[in-house]
């Protein structure tokens, strides 16, 4: 199927969202070569949101996703190295895995299918792209998880894998395989950090976003600054079969609303997980700052009524002259 479907071009087709929503949720990048000369690419599943992707996303469409990122998004950052160099001839790519963040409660069930799944797809498509990987911050409890995770992985790419916990080792074991020039600052190098080069992907003008998972069983709200040279807009995402009623109002000026009564309500099956979820605009147009917005959910379902998740996302963007 992913071969007739030409291996998924378009990114947002293959996940049914905007990828920086999704990057937002499970921060990943390319970022520099390495000393090789191959791409230097780094995923931070220590800050993986399961519930923030379950919110805007599909298990196919995660799948979907890693098809298009290893046949589109790699390949052609191999070309434009061979390009450069003709002498280039490893095309592979050096990873870095970060769990910084990373707790017990952050393996579940639903997070392990996701990487076997991805695991499997590199495993028998791809087992000579990784040069090598190195799995930082790495927790005591994770020893149990990684023998798990080990027996999907292809013998050959296991043999290249080392586990370093201790921030002084790693640091010097990158600059081993990447020259400093090259490595993010956040990681010891003296390259831009990972969080600006993220910011690169956003989609055209916007010049910040935030993400906010929210846990409602009866009422939830949060205040979100707007800078004065800033504008807004505001969505939901959620698979929240009872749903919520949304509003956005000026905190600093009473009686001022942005959006009122916005009910947010996912109309298909709460536990399919390959089901779109439901994604609602709540701001018609962009609310320019200085300002505070309030954003407040008002939950449908009964205040005994089991707790729903909705993914609260601003986008921001230049304020108009």
């Amino acid at each position: 199927e992913p071969g007739k479907q030409g291996f998924y071009p378009d990114p947002n087709a293959a996940l049914g969202v905007d990828p920086f929503v999704y990057i937002q949720q499970y921060p990943q990048l390319y970022s520099g070569n390495a000393k090789s000369g191959c791409p230097l690419f780094i995923s931070k599943p220590g800050k993986l949101s399961v519930d923030g992707m379950e919110c805007i996303t599909t298990l196919d469409g995660i799948y979907r996703y890693h098809w298009h990122v290893m046949m589109h998004d790699y390949a052609n950052r191999l070309v434009a190295n061979k390009k450069a160099n003709p002498e280039f001839t490893r095309f592979q790519c050096v990873c870095v895995l970060d769990l910084d963040g990373l707790s017990a409660s952050n393996i579940t069930k639903r997070a392990l299918n996701i990487i076997q799944k991805q695991t499997e797809i590199d495993s028998l498509c791809f087992p000579e792209t990784m040069e090598r990987m190195v799995v930082i911050n790495v927790p005591r409890f994770f020893a149990l998880t990684w023998r798990l995770i080990k027996g999907w992985i292809d013998p050959r790419t296991a043999g290249k894998i080392e586990l370093i916990s201790g921030r002084k080792q790693w640091e010097a074991r990158l600059r081993e395989l990447v020259d400093i020039d090259q490595l993010p600052s956040d990681y010891g190098g003296k390259s831009e950090d990972t969080d600006t080069t993220l910011m690169k992907t956003a989609p055209s003008g916007m010049i910040r976003q935030t993400t906010d998972l929210w846990h409602v069983s009866a009422h939830h709200h949060h205040t979100f600054e707007v800078g004065a040279n800033e504008e807004v807009e505001v969505a939901v995402y959620t698979r929240a079969t009872s749903g919520a009623t949304f509003s956005v109002a000026d905190k600093d000026h009473k009686g001022k609303t942005f959006a009122s009564g916005v009910d947010v309500v996912h109309t298909g099956k709460a536990d399919d997980e390959n089901e779109s979820p439901t994604n609602v605009k709540l701001t018609t147009e962009r609310i320019a700052g200085p300002s505070h917005i309030r954003v407040k959910a008002d939950s449908k379902s009964g205040r005994f009524a089991k707790t729903e998740t909705f993914l609260v996302v601003l986008n921001f963007y230049p304020k108009s002259s």
